[in-house]
């Protein structure tokens, strides 16, 4: 992941660059959710490890939610797009273009 171009704009900011979302009366940055193998970073959520009081476990929890709705819309996605399954060869000016279609 280190080593990928999705971390390098996301660590420059070019890819949500200052941008908020507004849930309820709470205005939230906009996150990538990550599971505990991931590095923590402003712009990567994931859940909390080692002794945890009930708020941290909580917040696992809700983070888990988030995490299973989001592996079910991908789930989905990849069942009805078998393409999806592997490994792309089209060039990057094509890809917009096939996404589109």
């Amino acid at each position: 992941f280190r080593n990928s171009g999705l971390f390098r704009w996301l660590q420059e900011g070019i890819l949500f660059p200052d941008q908020k979302i507004t849930v309820g009366d709470v205005e939230m940055p906009i996150v990538i959710l990550g599971d505990a193998a991931y590095p923590l970073m402003p712009w990567l959520m994931k859940p909390y490890t080692g002794a945890l009081d009930s708020d941290k476990e909580l917040f696992n929890y809700r983070l888990s939610k988030c995490r299973m709705v989001l592996e079910c819309a991908f789930g989905r996605l990849k069942g009805r797009w078998r393409s999806l399954l592997t490994r792309s060869d089209l060039s990057e000016t094509n890809i917009p273009i096939v996404i589109a279609a």
